[in-house]
């Protein structure tokens, strides 16, 4: 008999437990933001839909919106990527398309594309989902604030070559430093170019 009532509460609490650990990104309007959750459930962007015109269908769907992300944390975003996320007025998912931003600085709007979309459906809410949120740390940017750099750091070196080996009209791009292999007659033959000391 106790098993029989503590395998339904194991059940009902680890339910709740997963529920309270996962940020819950609610949908909204189309003219209003969206807003994804970092991994500790506080607010990390804000996104708009730029596009306006929305209207799509099984044969013919639209392919690319545009949105604007906001970065709303005081935390410098070196990457970020994530899934927006359509749904029709029966509440169904009807497409979805990732975007990716390489740096978002705190506060900082950047307007992206939605490659791979496939939207077949006019929508009439979205959500956004973050998969991707990548800060600087600040052990690194503290360190290179209060230390002088390295002597190799102040040493300007040329910057790397690039080269064209042409064999009989066939052109092959080699830089200094990174082997190139050619099949030259049967053999493979591997090419370094090397600066001189």
């Amino acid at each position: 008999m106790k098993r029989l009532i503590l395998v339904p509460m194991l059940v009902i609490g680890f339910s709740f437990a997963a529920l309270a650990q996962q940020p819950s990104e609610q949908r909204a309007a189309l003219t209003d933001a969206a807003i994804a959750f970092d991994t500790k459930a506080a607010p990390a962007l804000e996104a708009r839909l730029r596009t306006q015109v929305l209207n799509g269908s099984d044969d013919s769907p639209v392919t690319n919106v545009k949105i604007a992300v906001k970065n709303v944390t005081s935390s410098f975003y070196t990457y970020v990527s994530g899934w927006a996320t359509f749904y029709d007025s029966n509440a169904v998912r009807c497409g979805e398309g990732v975007f990716k931003l390489d740096a978002l600085a705190p506060q900082e709007s950047a307007e992206v594309d939605t490659p791979g979309l496939r939207l077949r459906c006019a929508p009439s809410t979205w959500r956004i989902v973050a998969t991707n949120l990548m800060t600087r740390t600040a052990d690194i940017a503290q360190v290179v604030a209060t230390q002088p750099p390295p002597v190799e750091a102040v040493v300007e070196r040329p910057a790397p070559v690039n080269f064209i080996i042409s064999i009989d009209g066939e052109q092959h791009p080699i830089q200094v430093n990174n082997p190139i292999v050619l099949k030259l007659g049967n053999r493979n033959r591997k090419i370094v170019l090397k600066p001189v000391p």
